[in-house]
């Protein structure tokens, strides 16, 4: 493949992925902004702008408070800008370079309690948070969730099932004369079974058969010091999507499995980060804007469900990313606020102005790195040069 070619099928690739992507963003950063817009009028902070994107404005209206509404041509991101936020030492209104009144401070942000500060700050992750709860409820409690049956969709090569001859397509009814349906039975009992030959009772093509398979044996690694590692069985077969049962629950299960499915992409998020820090992982797994997209599509296209639990697994991402403890994200301010609270003043202007710069470079710096890592990813995807 040429140069030009290969650049124009990424281009292509880009555009196509795009309007997924673009919807994404645009439902989780309303999201992410219309948590810190309610939390601040409760607080009686006067809002002035709640902008979809950035850059000019492409539409707006202003509402009976004089909120200015409006999406904006760049469509990555979006703001919500409070009277008073500019300013966080001196109290002068910005726009007009006076003292403010005593009207306008009781409508500031910046003069508002510290509590009440750190509630609105906060409230922007914490509604993406929120978000991917009620979304996974939904789903649970109106679509259910996916139960895989015990069909044999994809083997992987070199795997016990593809040297025993397994076949797409199978369906294993039995193991060692124990009945089984769904797929969970199946990985319960080849995990419990590391190197011991089992006998599969198997319907391929409306015909019955009998396969014999010795799992492989893999070793778990302790996720805590002292505990031993753990040796399991592999058969090297995944389910296959189209023998999928899907079993609703009731509000309440749904509710805890929605809370339980968010708390676990969090610890996962978290865990695959330390990895990153300890050097156990590799950061180039790390994607930016480009990978989000086309994972985007490619979801788009399995249908709206998984379009839905993909955007609940994108708010979590943001949600987190958010309250990480850098100037600039709102986890950069609470850890200003936290100073606050300790020295019983703000830090000086100069201070959270440095702090501030230094978040924006490591911001773009991590763009950086993540966009690379989407090139990278993107030339390997269409065969390099």
């Amino acid at each position: 493949m040429t140069f030009l070619n290969l650049i124009g099928s990424m281009a292509t690739s880009v555009t196509e992925n795009t309007l997924p992507f673009l919807a994404l963003i645009t439902v989780l950063v309303f999201v992410h902004e219309m948590g810190h817009f309610l939390v601040a009028r409760y607080n009686g902070v006067r809002i002035e702008v709640f902008s979809i994107g950035f850059g000019p404005e492409l539409w707006g209206r202003t509402d009976r408070r004089g909120t200015r509404w409006k999406v904006s041509m760049v469509p990555l991101g979006g703001y919500v800008k409070m009277f008073g936020e500019g300013d966080m030492v001196t109290g002068v209104d910005d726009a007009e370079d006076r003292p403010m009144t005593p009207e306008e401070r009781a409508v500031s942000f910046h003069h508002k309690r510290l509590a009440q500060r750190a509630a609105i700050v906060f409230a922007g992750p914490l509604a993406n948070f929120v978000f991917a709860i009620v979304v996974m409820t939904g789903l649970f409690a109106a679509v259910g969730t996916p139960k895989p049956l015990s069909g044999v969709g994809q083997i992987q090569p070199d795997s016990a099932a593809a040297a025993a001859g397994f076949k797409t397509g199978d369906t294993i009814v039995a193991i060692d004369g124990q009945a089984i349906r769904w797929f969970d039975d199946l990985r319960n009992i080849v995990s419990r079974n590391p190197g011991k030959s089992l006998r599969f009772d198997i319907v391929r093509n409306n015909r019955d058969i009998t396969l014999d398979a010795t799992p492989a044996r893999h070793v778990l690694e302790a996720s805590q010091k002292g505990v031993a590692p753990r040796v399991i069985g592999l058969l090297g077969v995944s389910p296959d999507p189209a023998q999928v049962i899907y079993q609703r629950m009731g509000i309440v299960q749904a509710v805890e499995h929605g809370v339980g499915r968010t708390y676990a992409m969090t610890a996962g998020i978290m865990d695959a980060l330390g990895q990153m820090i300890r050097g156990t992982r590799n950061a180039n797994e790390l994607g930016g804007p480009i990978s989000i997209a086309i994972v985007s599509a490619d979801v788009a296209q399995t249908g709206l469900i998984n379009m839905m639990m993909l955007a609940a697994a994108f708010s979590v991402n943001l949600g987190l990313l958010n309250l990480f403890p850098v100037p600039m994200l709102d986890g950069g301010h609470l850890v200003f606020y936290a100073f606050e609270a300790l020295r019983g003043r703000p830090l000086s202007q100069r201070t959270q102005e440095y702090g501030f710069r230094f978040g924006l470079v490591l911001v773009f710096l991590l763009m950086i790195f993540a966009t690379w890592n989407d090139f990278v990813r993107l030339f390997a995807r269409f065969g390099g040069l």
